[in-house]
């Protein structure tokens, strides 16, 4: 689980530099709603991911114990 937190982490990192870095507050018209709508996108798929790598994870275990017996 903790390799899974990291990698979470280091994604929601990414993320949060991304913003800052494409922050459209300086352009002569900013357009918000694509920025925010990109960024709730790709949360999305960030917790989509640490779901699918939780539901993985959990699947391998039961194959391993299901081996072992």
């Amino acid at each position: 689980m903790k390799k899974i937190n990291i990698i979470s982490g280091l994604l929601l990192i990414y993320l949060g530099v991304m913003a800052v870095i494409g922050w459209p507050g300086k352009k002569a018209e900013p357009d918000y709603l694509q920025y925010f709508v990109i960024l709730g996108i790709s949360l999305t798929v960030i917790f989509l991911l640490r779901f699918l790598q939780i539901r993985r994870m959990k699947l391998r275990k039961k194959w391993d114990n299901s081996i072992k017996n």
